[in-house]
């Protein structure tokens, strides 16, 4: 696939307020991940990390499209889809470290992020495992008559799982408010694409569903958001699911545990320089959108929302033995989990 950027001449159509937001939670996810790695270094978080450096443009895009009444399905790199659609810093970090402030009480850390009241539901380790689920939210609403439609992240890795076509079938066929958003980085963790799969256009695959579908260059946020609007209308007007291939690429490896042995630095190296953030940037200070004074702003709110978020992680409290066997069992007259995972 190539990786040469496109340039376009044209004044972008936002506003200087729009792009400040754009860029502002794209900064959040990139920092946010960059400290979940050096903490990951001094053991303070455990377990499996994966990150989002570099795929930042197609969560914020994406998301610029939902609606509160909508409910989001994410992967096991979900950090910044979480952020973006409001779970607060603290909570991701504090699940992270697996304290019980967490979102979910430390339980799910990294790859089961989770909150009820944002309608995010996960996180999900399993490849391909939230397809299902977003079919079976969709079914929801449909029965329920609902407004809300199902947004669905997963990579290309998991189009090669039966869930995916499973799932495409049942939505086609049962007419269902899913929009598919495939995030294509090219690896399957550690497999290219052409070497996973003999026919490397995923959305043919979509159509051969009869699923409409569309693919955007994730490492452009305004494109990914246009995209996105236009195929959450298409959704929202009853005319079932719709896959949104966005041409993603991470910057980092699988996980922290991934030697990378499988690509080039140099293709790594090739792909910084369409870095959604510094290009977005670029592009509005070219047009005299956004200033470098709007871009040090932001870094200083970004970078005071970290420092809070890990103090608040740090601050918290470990779950007590005695829970150990807690939420096996329902619990009807249990006190609800606020957001920040703290009882209330």
């Amino acid at each position: 696939m190539e990786s040469n950027e496109t340039t376009d001449p044209k004044p972008p159509r936002v506003t200087s307020e729009h792009a400040r937001h754009l860029l502002h939670q794209m900064l959040r996810i990139r920092r946010l991940e960059e400290r979940a790695a050096e903490l990951y270094t001094q053991e303070k978080i455990r377990g499996f990390l994966h990150l989002y450096i570099g795929e930042e443009a197609v969560a914020v895009g994406v998301m610029e499209a939902a609606r509160p009444e909508d409910a989001i399905v994410a992967t096991y790199r979900e950090h910044g889809h979480a952020l973006v659609r409001g779970m607060s810093a603290e909570a991701i970090m504090a699940e992270m470290y697996g304290k019980q402030e967490g979102c979910c009480r430390g339980r799910g850390g990294s790859m089961h992020l989770f909150d009820r009241d944002r309608r995010f539901y996960g996180g999900n380790a399993i490849v391909g495992g939230g397809l299902p689920l977003a079919v079976g939210l969709a079914m929801a609403e449909k029965m329920q008559e609902r407004p809300g439609i199902v947004i669905c992240f997963f990579g290309e890795g998991a189009v090669a799982e039966g869930e995916f076509h499973e799932s495409m079938n049942l939505a086609e066929l049962w007419q269902l408010p899913v929009l598919f958003v495939c995030e294509n980085n090219l690896y399957a963790m550690g497999t290219a694409l052409s070497r996973s799969e003999s026919q490397v256009d995923l959305t043919e695959k979509a159509r051969s569903y009869n699923v409409p579908a569309a693919t955007v260059d994730g490492m452009d946020v305004l494109a990914v958001e246009a995209a996105a609007r236009t195929a959450a209308e298409e959704v929202r007007a009853g005319h079932g699911p719709y896959f949104l291939e966005s041409r993603t690429y991470r910057f980092r490896a699988h996980s922290m545990f991934d030697p990378e042995l499988y690509r080039e630095k140099a293709e790594v190296d090739d792909w910084k320089k369409r870095d959604p953030i510094s290009t977005f940037l670029d592009r509005m200070k070219t047009h005299r959108v956004l200033t470098d004074d709007d871009r040090d702003e932001l870094e200083q709110r970004v970078e005071q929302e970290v420092d809070e978020a890990v103090a608040f992680a740090e601050e918290g409290t470990w779950e007590p033995v005695e829970d150990l066997l807690r939420f096996v069992y329902s619990e009807p007259d249990a006190p609800a989990v606020a957001s920040n995972g703290a009882s209330s």
